[in-house]
């Protein structure tokens, strides 16, 4: 740490620090012939931040400018001359790392009209003529005028094009796709800066509503300055103060079940984790920003915080319970910023946010559950972001130079008795009516990231370059595995029942109230109860030149190269060629009409938990060093792996006969450390010798925009993007092949047994042991898995969008239309083959494959202070993986990898039936939102209510979930046409709010 600290106030002392800056290309053109106006002086201003400057146009009738400030808002003003009307165009923002493109079409003065001034206002229906980049943006009245859920961010995002709600592999999982892609690798920046939890994936910090300016996404051939994802990019430009002091105080709430429609299905929290009776939602917070000195320094603060109460039902009869257990999730945000300004090309600033996330499981269940409080948990996602980026004049361009500090911590499971065992009660049938004590697991998560940017921009001529480094450093440490306190399962006998009822504990019931002569059937513990990770390094380079060929035409050629230390894990030398060449042209026909198209490859990191997972169920045993080199022996690992490089000592779970064991007096960790290496394995992973290739995605676009008018913009997409080393499971120790092919007489007869399966592995698997050169060994695994980077992915899109901008008129509205298709042969880190690793059979639709997306938002302004907005979301329904139904399992080929609910999507299938041949049905929402605000002691007092899913329909599919809980797991044949429907999205459900705006 201690370089980071000297560099930081290194970087302080020399006062050249700064937030998000952007750059301007302005094309000045006459109206009547379309030519470039050359020698035009235009004034650009933001009074906001005191900021004024006055350029001439080149000989292309361009002005580029860099090192812009995001905050406030600018103007460009002509006074007129001879030839030309005077101009204005005011109201424009500039977001964080924007290329922004402006055209001023000058009009020819008459002698008629000679006091002719033409003015136009700012907004989102603007013609890029700059690049091909395909992205698009919600800026801040969109956000605030949308109804948004809670006002968190994430339920905006999906309002953009190319952007759908996600099926995640995991409640907490992100919750937005772009271009279909799994959700994981989409890159999160705050200002252009890394906000991305490296070990799974998602936002570090959660970007509430107030404080957000404008929100991009970059779906495709963005600039070389962006990397580590071969998915797309959000990036939130955050607020900042101005010389005005203006700011919010609001107060949000959900009611819940007593106004909100019904439903038989569960619902999902903020968080992605289940809710049902009794929630309710109160958010309340404040935003400020104000001028510490005109013109120089500013500041913005913003707080907010959700509270949600919510009740399960604790239901064991029993032992004569049945309460309702009320719990609570809590969200506290924390942001703050501070610009200072020394002149108009050398700004500092600094950035801090806090997230503090109580997400509470109190025990008991949705609809009924046996888990009492003691057992109670809560998740905590805790998150530290301080940022310091600069902005100053350096040999004749303009610099930036960027540190931030972040930290993450995540424990799944803060237990409320930390010290105790777990313990699983059953009835004298054997039938589980309590579990108490510990969560049973431990799964403790921290990440410290360092992030350090330098790039420098030069404008020589008609070239505008571009150069930057940056190195991401993120230090990861799990604490995770099983039980250090130990799992007990207990039978009780009828006359301990009866006695146990008779305590009338009721939901205070603990493991120390279950009689100590209780009846052991099972017991496990963790043998490593400890903390372990390891230093992922990222490293970045890149340059880019914007060559401006001539007043119409625009090429862009990038070139940038990352490297990944996790690609050497396992022993071997990395993955050193990644080279990523970009390319991309922006012709502009008229002031009206531009056509783009770009080439580009982009790498994607490796997901930290990729390699956690390998270490954390792996072992340094001898039975399983001399099972690894059998393998080798038998071709299935290369010859020169070094077993030493790809064996760790991880968490491993000792489980003993409950004839071995007294109720809690269970072995500790430190009493079986020593058998370790006999325990047999269902599965076990290594580190991959030939490490990984980073993931790479070639991405093709070519694109169409028309100004319509001044307020109206089309413009279309044509996408194909293709991937390559996806990552992916392959079981070294597969049984052999045994598929299962439609046939109307297979029966459950014809499923293989696992016992079957297991004799017919590379290394044969015999009453749990294994022989080996004439040993029988028991510290084996039945399954010996690795990560490999081999996958692929096909996609190919059409994208149609129309925006109108507000302007004097009435309504705004934005329309787009998606037609895609995504195909891939692995869907996640976790996925597997259904049979001895043939991938080529798993070719199918991606989880979020999406055909048609239909998104609409319009906003209706009839009088003064009052706005309807109207959102609207149609979508083709998701693919469905059918199953196997009737046959007593669904593992038909007794390999063991059968799923159940099918994690990943990958369990058994139907016989004949191909992965993910089917499909939900379409959904559709509608979503409604009324805001009036008035005057009120010189400011404005705001009422807001907001209508989700305004007629009540019931969608089966394209609402985020979570892949454990959704309808994507169909059983039966596709011919069935039978669905089971587990999953729902909301109901109608209401929000309501006041905010005070000064």
């Amino acid at each position: 740490m201690r370089p980071f600290y000297i560099m930081a106030l290194l970087t302080i002392s020399s006062a050249f620090l700064s937030l998000g800056q952007a750059s301007m290309e302005i094309s000045v053109v006459s109206v009547e012939d379309n030519r470039p106006v050359r020698d035009i002086k235009i004034l650009i201003q933001n009074e906001n931040i005191g900021f004024s400057k006055e350029i001439t146009t080149n000989q292309q009738g361009k002005i580029r400018l860099n090192g812009l400030s995001t905050s406030g808002k600018y103007s460009l003003e002509f006074d007129g001359n001879d030839s030309f009307a005077a101009f204005y165009q005011g109201d424009l923002r500039l977001r964080s790392n924007q290329k922004a493109s402006f055209i001023i079409a000058l009009l020819p003065k008459k002698t008629r009209e000679l006091e002719e001034f033409t003015v136009t206002s700012g907004g989102l229906a603007k013609i890029n003529t700059i690049n091909a980049e395909v992205s698009s943006e919600l800026q801040q009245s969109d956000i605030q005028n949308l109804p948004v859920e809670g006002r968190d961010i994430t339920r905006a995002l999906y309002r953009l094009p190319n952007v759908t709600q996600a099926t995640g592999f995991f409640p907490e999982a992100p919750n937005v796709s772009i271009n279909g892609a799994n959700s994981l690798y989409t890159n999160y920046l705050i200002d252009g800066m890394e906000n991305n939890e490296n070990f799974l994936g998602g936002m570090k910090f959660n970007v509430p509503v107030g404080f957000t300016q404008n929100i991009t996404v970059l779906t495709n051939n963005y600039s070389a300055e962006y990397g580590w994802t071969g998915n797309g990019i959000f990036n939130i430009t955050t607020k900042s103060g101005t010389n005005e002091l203006d700011g919010e105080v609001f107060y949000l709430t959900r009611p819940g079940p007593v106004i909100d429609s019904s439903s038989p299905f569960a619902q999902r929290d903020l968080s992605g984790n289940q809710v049902k009776d009794g929630f309710m939602r109160h958010q309340f917070g404040f935003g400020i920003g104000a001028p510490l000195k005109k013109d120089k320094t500013f500041i913005y603060l913003n707080a907010e915080q959700t509270f949600d109460t919510k009740d399960n039902l604790l239901s064991s009869p029993e032992l004569g319970v049945t309460e309702t257990v009320r719990g609570s999730n809590r969200f506290s945000y924390f942001s703050t910023k501070i610009d200072h300004k020394w002149n108009n090309r050398v700004r500092s600033s600094l950035r801090v946010n806090a997230g503090l996330i109580d997400i509470e499981r109190q025990g008991g269940g949705l609809e009924g559950g046996v888990s009492f409080p003691s057992a109670g948990n809560s998740q905590k996602r805790n998150s530290l972001l301080i940022a310091l980026q600069n902005t100053y004049p350096i040999g004749g361009g303009t610099a930036e130079t960027n540190f931030q500090y972040g930290k993450f911590k995540w424990d799944y499971a803060t237990p409320e008795n930390p010290d105790d065992p777990q313990v699983l009660v059953r009835n004298p049938d054997g039938q589980v009516i309590a579990v108490l004590g510990h969560p049973g697991y431990v799964f403790d998560q921290l990440e410290n990231t360092l992030n350090f940017q330098h790039k420098q921009t030069w404008i020589l001529e008609n070239h505008s370059f571009k150069a930057g480094i940056e190195y991401i450093r993120s230090d990861h440490q799990l604490f995770g595995g099983g039980n250090p306190n130990g799992n007990y399962d207990v039978q009780l006998n009828q006359q301990q029942l009866d006695d146990l009822a008779g305590l009338n504990k009721g939901a205070n019931l603990n493991v120390n109230d279950i009689p100590s002569d209780v009846e052991v059937l099972q017991y496990n513990v963790e043998l490593r109860p400890q903390s372990f990770g390891q230093v992922q390094n990222r490293y970045s380079i890149y340059l880019e030149d914007l060559w401006s060929v001539n007043s119409d035409l625009n090429l862009t050629l990038g070139l940038r190269y990352d490297y990944d230390n996790l690609s050497a894990i396992g022993g071997s030398n990395g993955d050193y060629n990644n080279l990523a060449p970009r390319f991309n042209a922006n012709y502009k026909l008229n002031d009206k009409i531009s056509i783009r198209a770009g080439y580009g490859m982009f790498y994607e990191k490796i997901l930290y938990a990729v390699v956690s997972d390998a270490l954390q169920q792996n072992t340094t045993g001898t039975d399983y060093r001399k099972q690894l080199q059998a393998l080798i022996d038998a071709g299935e690992l290369p010859a020169d792996t070094d077993i030493e490089e790809i064996t760790f000592d991880g968490n491993l779970t000792a489980t003993f006969d409950g004839a071995e064991v007294t109720y809690l007096d269970g072995p500790s960790p430190e009493e079986v450390t020593s058998e370790r290496d006999a325990i047999f394995s269902g599965e076990r992973r290594i580190l991959n010798p030939e490490g990984f290739e980073n993931p790479v995605t070639h991405q093709f676009n070519i694109g169409y925009q028309y100004q319509v008018k001044d307020d109206v913009l089309f413009y279309a997409d044509l996408i194909h993007t293709r991937s390559y080393n996806l990552f992916r499971l392959r079981n070294l120790n597969a049984p052999e092949a045994y598929p299962v092919v439609y046939d109307p007489d297979f029966t459950q007869e014809d499923v293989r047994l696992r016992d079957e399966a297991d004799i017919t592995r590379t290394i044969p698997i015999i009453n749990n042991s294994a022989v080996i050169n004439g040993e029988t060994l028991t510290g084996v695994a039945r399954n010996v898995v690795v990560s490999e980077s081999e996958g692929e992915s096909r996609y190919w899109a059409l994208n149609l969008n129309l925006i109108k901008d507000r302007s004097d008129g009435d309504f705004a509205y934005r329309l787009s239309y998606t037609l895609s298709k995504l195909e891939n042969n692995t869907e996640d880190i976790n996925f597997r083959a259904l049979d001895a690793n043939n991938f080529e059979k798993e070719w199918g639709p991606s989880i979020n494959d999406r055909r048609h997306v239909i998104n609409a938002m319009l906003y209706y302004y009839p009088v003064d202070g009052l706005t309807v907005s109207v959102a609207a979301l149609i979508q083709s329904g998701q693919p469905v993986n059918r199953i196997p139904d009737g046959f007593g399992t669904t593992d038909l080929n007794g390999d063991g990898s059968s799923f159940g609910d099918a994690y990943v999507g990958n369990s058994d299938r139907y016989p004949g039936e191909s992965r993910n041949n089917d499909r939900l049905p379409w959904s559709n929402t509608f979503d409604l939102g009324v805001q009036y605000h008035f005057d009120l002691l010189d400011n404005k007092l705001e009422f807001r209510a907001d209508v989700f899913n305004l007629f009540n329909a019931v969608n089966y599919s394209g609402y985020s979930n979570n892949a454990t809980q959704s309808n994507q797991i169909q059983a039966g044949a596709k011919s069935s046409n039978t669905f089971t429907f587990r999953n729902a999205a909301p109901p109608r459900q209401f929000q309501f709010g006041v905010r005070y705006l000064f």
